[in-house]
C-alpha cells in the first residue's frame, strides 16, 4: 500500500505494537516473587507473553503451560506452550486445561499462581463442566457464534458450562493458600477481568438463569445435556461460580496490561505526526458490522458535505467488536472488520476524498487467513473492472471476495496479541 492507504497501514502496525506483550509486559512484572511460581494462561497472546515472561526473569525457576490457537506458539524454554482449537474448542484444549486446573490445585501458601490471560482464551481453555462432553461445548459455541451474540454475553454461557472458567481457576490456587496474580490483555469492550477469557481468574457476577436467557435472546437451541445443566444449575443443583464480594479472593489480583483504547492512543498519534487530526470515537463500538458502518458512513458524510463535526482532513478511529450474523445455510467469507468495510465501502462509492482500513489486531479477521482489509477510490474501481459487486458481495456475506477481487486484503499472520478490532477512516 501507498499513499493514504499505506498511512492507515502504518497506524494498524502502531496499534498492535502497543499492545506486543514483548514490549509491554516486562516493565509491569517488578521483582519476582521469593516462592514456587506457576505459570499458566491462555489466549492469541498466551505464547508471547510466556516468552516475555521468560525474558525478563531469566534466573526464576518458572514452571507452567499456556494454551494458544494453532500457529500461534512461540519457543519457550521453562513454559510449555500447547496449541488448540479455536474459535471451536477441541480435544487438545481441554486435556491442557485439566492439568492447568489440577496443577493449581496442589500450590499451598507462600506460592503463586501466575495467569497470563488473553482474548481467544474461552475457547482455548475449554474444560467441559462434569457431566457435559467437549461434543456438546463444540456444539453450543458453534451456534453462539453463529447467533450473532456479543461475545460478553457468550461467556456468560460458557462459564457455566465449565471447571475452570469464571474465577474456578484463581478458586483451586487459593484453597490451598495460593496467592494469584492474573495479567490480562483485554479483547473485550469495557475491559472488564470477569469478560476477557471467560474470567479464569475473576469473580462471576453472571448466573445459570443469565445464560439460559442468554440462549433465549439469541435463539440457541444447545444440545440436550448443556440445557439440562443450565437448567439445573439455575435450580440450585450446581454450585453458582464465584461471586463479587468472595472472601476466598482477598489474595487474587487481576492487572490490565494491554487495552484497546491504548492501542487506540499509539495509531492516533502515528497519525497526529504525519500531519492528519486524529479522532478516537470509542473503544467500545458494538453491533452487527453492517449497520454500525451505515452510522460511520453518514459521519463521513457530513465531514465531507459541511466540514463538521470535524473539518478534514481527519481520521476517525474506533475499537470494539461488531458481530456479524450468518442466516442459516449461508457460511460466508471474512469477518466482522471485512462486513464492515464493506458496507462503508457501499454507502461511500460516491464520495471523494474517503479512504479506510479496518482488522482485526490478532490477525485474523472471521474464516480467512487476513488480518482485514482496506480501500480506497483506486482499489474500488480495480474490484468494479475485476466484476465484483459491493452490493452483491454484502449479501452474500462475502467480503473476503470482493477485497480480494481490489486486490485490498491486509495479511499479517499472527500477532500473538489481541485488543479487539481497529477501524480507521481517513477523510482528506
Amino acid at each position: 500500500m501507498r499513499g493514504d492507504p499505506g498511512l492507515l497501514r502504518v497506524a494498524f502496525d502502531a496499534a498492535v505494537a502497543a499492545a506486543d506483550p514483548l514490549h509491554i509486559l516486562p516493565p509491569r512484572l517488578g521483582a519476582p516473587p521469593a516462592g514456587r511460581v506457576f505459570v499458566c494462561g491462555a489466549g492469541k497472546a498466551a505464547a508471547s507473553m510466556a516468552l516475555a515472561l521468560e525474558r525478563a526473569w531469566p534466573r526464576v525457576a518458572l514452571d507452567g503451560l499456556v494454551i494458544t490457537r494453532y500457529g500461534h506458539g512461540l519457543p519457550t524454554q521453562r513454559i510449555r506452550v500447547v496449541e488448540a482449537g479455536h474459535p471451536v474448542p477441541d480435544e487438545a484444549g481441554e486435556a491442557a486445561a485439566r492439568e492447568m486446573l489440577a496443577r493449581a490445585a496442589t500450590l499451598g501458601p507462600g506460592e503463586l499462581l501466575l495467569a497470563l490471560v488473553s482474548g481467544g482464551g474461552s475457547s482455548l481453555l475449554a474444560l467441559p463442566a462434569p457431566g457435559l462432553a467437549m461434543a456438546e461445548l463444540k456444539q453450543v459455541t458453534a451456534q453462539l457464534l453463529a447467533s450473532g451474540a456479543p461475545i460478553e454475553q457468550m461467556n456468560v454461557v460458557r462459564k457455566h458450562l465449565s471447571a475452570i472458567a469464571g474465577g474456578q481457576l484463581a478458586l483451586a490456587a487459593v484453597q490451598g493458600g495460593a496467592s494469584v496474580r492474573a495479567l490480562i490483555v483485554s479483547d473485550v469492550t469495557g475491559d472488564e477481568p470477569a469478560d476477557i477469557a471467560s474470567g479464569p481468574c475473576a469473580t462471576d457476577p453472571s448466573t445459570y438463569a443469565d445464560a439460559l436467557a442468554v440462549l433465549a435472546r439469541w435463539g440457541v437451541s444447545p444440545p440436550v445435556a448443556v440445557r439440562d445443566r443450565l437448567e439445573r444449575g439455575a435450580a440450585g443443583a450446581y454450585p453458582e461460580t464465584p461471586k463479587p464480594g468472595d472472601e476466598r479472593f482477598a489474595r487474587v489480583s487481576n492487572e490490565l496490561v494491554a487495552t484497546a483504547h491504548a492501542s487506540l492512543r499509539a495509531a492516533a498519534a502515528t497519525l497526529e505526526s504525519a500531519g492528519v487530526r486524529a479522532v478516537i470515537l470509542g473503544d467500545t463500538v458494538t453491533g452487527e458490522a453492517r449497520e454500525v458502518a451505515k452510522v460511520y458512513a453518514a459521519l463521513v458524510r457530513e465531514i465531507r458535505a459541511h466540514g463538521a463535526p470535524f473539518a478534514p482532513p481527519v481520521a476517525l478511529l474506533s475499537g470494539g467488536e461488531c458481530t456479524v450474523t450468518l442466516p442459516p445455510g449461508v457460511r460466508g467469507r471474512g469477518g466482522r472488520c471485512s462486513e464492515f468495510l464493506l458496507s462503508l465501502a457501499l454507502e461511500l462509492e460516491a464520495v471523494p476524498g474517503v479512504c479506510a482500513l479496518a482488522a482485526d489486531t490478532d490477525g485474523i479477521d472471521g474464516s480467512e487467513d487476513n488480518a482485514g482489509a482496506w480501500f480506497d477510490a483506486a482499489a474500488l474501481a480495480r474490484a468494479r473492472t475485476r466484476g465484483a459487486s459491493v452490493r452483491a458481495s454484502l449479501d452474500a456475506h462475502d467480503a473476503w471476495g470482493y477485497f480480494h477481487a481490489a486486490d485490498a486484503l491486509l495479511h499479517t499472520g499472527p500477532t500473538r496479541t489481541n485488543v479487539n478490532d481497529f477501524r480507521v477512516i481517513l477523510v482528506r
